[in-house]
């Protein structure tokens, strides 16, 4: 006696007759006549009783069994895995007596076989694969997807068989309705949790556990698991009508929201089930308005799912508008601003702005926006020498506190940009850790890179940029801004190998006029390097449009310098001076701040130094001078004399300073007059801002008039050349050095010091000198592996000179470059670094 166990569908009454014709005899299947008289039969001839189904026979048949078991009648059983009922559980134990045979799903194999039988020919790998996978392995649902097949052709995901769909309609016929509204929702394949399961077909969700069991036993789910067969799911959504599947997804859209499920994870199950109803619309809409600063590629496509399930189309466009900004595209010039969107909308539209370079129209649009509209204001309004307006956007309390250590760090970054250095690396991190609320008109890591290059700090701004292609901040426009800054970062500091990449890689569309810019001056940068001057003809044809725009900021001073020295090379001098005058307006706005004077004095040397201009050279020398004199005399008088124990202070006038704002403050000390007042107090703060003047721009003032003088054709004593030029290297400046001790060797009657001076500048200026091959060496010239050797072979400077036939000086100035590239703080480490690179070297 057995008992054959099995789901709808596995395969039980196949089982039984494999069973049956294994015995030899004839048997008697209940249903087939009087259970008495059957009964009575196999007893006297000994033969065997079929119950098929015995899950679905009354309680007096099933004890009638059992009786007729336990009196020696062989009883064969096959039932459902759930035993529903008393009497099935004692004729279960009677009949089980050889045992319990329970059917499994047919392994890959058992369905190819399955397949060739249906089929009349062998199933290739792809095929039984196919019908494996829609079966779950269950013979009689294998059976029905094989009957489709035509050929080999794979079995096709979403096409109902006949025969399963027949199938689903009688089973839902007789099921209640509540199992087949679950079953129902199960066929949209949504990995719904327990709650929103049954909330979704509208049962208790304590009665959820007893409809899956039914469902398991009538062959719709897959073994162990509570996913439905993905055939038996095809033909249940097959059999209802489309009004009757809206209903569907629209119940599953709502169950899911309602229950405040994850949108991303909601989202993601609604579009695999291709849901299209006003409840998955705002499901799609909340996908993308949290993916839309994280992957605004993916937000766009989330919005356009909501737009085609039914949301209204004024609904997205705040955040396909951020998301699209993000991405490089332009925004709709005629946004609509929805109700609770209007400080998005506004804060866009400044963010789009600054991002074309029009900083005077996004320092409007963002100071007039609501929160945190004027915080994200103020590096632009910095940026156009709106002071006054960006100190009174920081004071306000109802900003995001990541956008406030930004601005912060900004107005430091005017006074004293070594001093914000630290500050807007500090604001780069929170930024990374913060909840992006609006798209940013630029980074903190943009700005920082820019304020550290002009603080002479490539590592801080390759440090910030790094961390900004890390974090992906700003989106994947900011991702070329921030590539761009890195090239030109890491060019102004004598490192070309990825300028040149940068200029090698193709562009996918057209930049925004503010990364145009800069790449231009990338691109003349690198051809100016190389003496090339058709590639600086080249540059000017694209760049000349954006500069007769007339719109460059502060924070573009000097990438904008390569510009005008090329077009001071090209003899363009219409395009150089109003945006001279631009620069120095807003530089007189600030209150003419050291080291940004300073930047602006320099750039205009090398204008000046490009056209052969002497007057205008040695004008700006002088100007440079002034900055530095006036920065040592404040220095003094902010450290003056202490009044002597007892005595008071006095009230002697201070020396004028000579800064502008300083001295016209002395003027109005004793004003009585309200407006004068206002004024003096103004001029205060400004001269109070006027912050120290760091080494790049001390640099930068001393090279200027040493240029002056050899532009002039004055003598400069040549120690003084190399002294500059050392300045100017450790300010990060090595091409400009290389420059000013070239023209000094040009200007030089003397031939050891033209020879000595032009070594020199050849060393500096070499733009293959950071190729691949610098990996190896630690960066180091072939000069300078020359003195390397010598150093590690124990000779002195003055030895080494005479070997290499030039000046100790120079050997001096070669093992301090050695020392700074190889990062060797002691004549210890120095020696054990270049062992290694020269060992690596043979």
């Amino acid at each position: 006696m057995t008992v054959v166990v099995g789901v709808d569908g596995s395969g039980r009454t196949y089982r039984l007759g494999q069973l049956v014709n294994a015995s030899g005899t004839r048997a008697w299947w209940v249903g087939s006549g009087d259970l008495a008289t059957g009964l009575d039969a196999a007893r006297e001839a000994g033969t065997p009783v079929v119950a098929d189904d015995a899950h679905r026979l009354s309680p007096e048949v099933l004890r009638a069994l059992t009786a007729a078991a336990r009196s020696g009648v062989q009883v064969l059983v096959a039932r459902r895995p759930t035993i529903g009922s008393p009497e099935l559980a004692d004729l279960d134990e009677a009949a089980a007596a050889d045992g319990v045979e329970v059917l499994g799903p047919l392994d890959r194999d058992g369905v190819g076989a399955l397949v060739a039988a249906v089929t009349g020919h062998p199933a290739s790998p792809v095929v039984t694969a196919a019908v494996h996978e829609m079966s779950a392995g269950l013979p009689v649902v294998a059976a029905a997807v094989a009957s489709t097949l035509t050929g080999t052709s794979r079995a096709a995901s979403g096409v109902p068989a006949p025969a399963l769909l027949a199938r689903v309609q009688r089973r839902f016929a007789v099921l209640p309705r509540h199992v087949g509204a679950v079953a129902r929702v199960l066929a949209l394949r949504l990995g719904l949790s327990d709650d929103v399961l049954a909330a979704a077909a509208g049962i208790p969700p304590e009665e959820l556990p007893g409809v899956l069991r039914v469902l398991r036993d009538e062959g719709m789910l897959v073994p162990d698991g509570e996913r439905m067969i993905p055939a038996m799911a095809d033909a249940v959504l097959g059999e209802l009508s489309s009004a009757e599947r809206r209903r569907l997804h629209d119940a599953a859209a709502g169950a899911l929201a309602a229950a405040g499920a994850d949108p991303l994870i909601t989202a993601a199950q609604l579009r695999a089930a291709r849901v299209r109803t006003p409840a998955a619309a705002e499901v799609y809409r909340q996908a993308g308005e949290l993916t839309r600063f994280a992957d605004p590629a993916a937000a766009l496509a989330w919005f356009d799912d909501a737009t085609e399930a039914g949301a209204e189309p004024s609904a997205v466009a705040a955040g396909r508008a951020e998301a699209g900004t993000l991405l490089g595209l332009p925004p709709d010039a005629d946004l609509p601003a929805p109700p609770g969107a209007e400080a998005r909308v506004a804060c866009l539209a400044g963010a789009a702005a600054a991002h074309d370079g029009r900083a005077d129209r996004a320092a409007d649009l963002l100071f007039a926006a609501p929160p945190p509209g004027p915080l994200l204001a103020v590096p632009v309004l910095v940026g156009t020498g709106r002071l006054a307006d960006a100190r009174t956007a920081t004071c306000r309390p109802d900003g995001a506190p990541a956008a406030l250590r930004f601005s912060e760090a900004v107005l430091t970054a005017v006074r004293d940009p070594d001093a914000a250095v630290p500050l807007l690396i500090e604001a780069a991190e929170v930024a990374e850790r913060a909840t992006p609320v609006a798209v940013l008109p630029d980074t903190p890591h943009a700005i920082g890179a820019v304020v550290a290059v002009l603080a002479g700090d490539t590592a801080a701004a390759e440090h910030l940029l790094d961390r900004a292609a890390r974090a992906g901040i700003g989106g994947p426009a900011a991702v070329e801004r921030h590539r761009l800054l890195l090239a030109w970062a890491r060019m102004r500091a004598g490192r070309y190998d990825t300028a040149l990449a940068e200029l090698a890689r193709p562009v996918s569309g057209e930049l925004p006029a503010r990364e145009r810019l800069l790449r231009a001056a990338i691109a003349a940068g690198a051809a100016r390097r190389r003496g090339d001057i058709a590639g600086l003809r080249a540059v000017w044809g694209g760049v000349e449009p954006v500069l007769a725009r007339r719109a460059v900021d502060l924070w573009q001073l000097e990438p904008v310098e390569e510009l005008l020295v090329a077009a001071a090379r090209l003899r363009q001098g219409r395009r150089i001076e109003p945006i001279l005058e631009l620069l120095e307006r807003i530089v007189d706005q600030l209150g003419r701040p050291p080291a940004w004077a300073a930047a602006l004095g320099w750039l205009r040397v090398q204008v000046a130094v490009a056209g052969d201009d002497q007057d205008t050279a040695a004008a700006q020398a002088r100007r440079l001078a002034e900055i530095t004199a006036q920065a040592r005399r404040r220095g003094e008088m902010a450290a003056g004399p202490a009044p002597r124990p007892g005595e008071p202070a006095t009230d002697a006038p201070a020396e004028k300073s000579g800064h502008p704002a300083a001295d016209r403050l002395d003027r109005l000390g004793e004003a009585r007059d309200p407006a004068e007042l206002a004024a003096a107090d103004q001029l205060g703060r400004l001269a109070a801002d006027t912050g120290p003047i760091g080494h790049r721009a001390a640099a930068q003032c001393a090279a200027a008039t040493v240029w002056s003088a050899v532009l002039a054709g004055t003598p400069v004593p040549p120690d003084q050349v190399l002294a500059v030029t050392e300045q100017l290297v450790a300010a990060q400046l090595p091409w400009e050095a290389s420059r000013l001790a070239g023209q000094a060797a040009i200007h030089t009657t003397d031939p050891v010091t033209a020879r000595r001076l032009l070594e020199r500048a050849r060393e500096l200026s070499d733009p293959d000198s950071q190729t691949d091959g610098a990996v190896q060496t630690g960066g180091l010239s072939e000069r300078e592996l020359a003195v390397g050797k010598l150093v590690l072979a124990g000779s002195t400077h003055r030895e080494i000179g005479a070997q290499l036939y030039i000046a100790p000086k120079t050997v001096e100035h070669h093992v301090a470059r050695i020392r700074t590239k190889l990062g060797a703080a002691s004549r210890a480490e120095l020696l054990a670094a270049l062992r290694e690179i020269l060992a690596d070297q043979a």
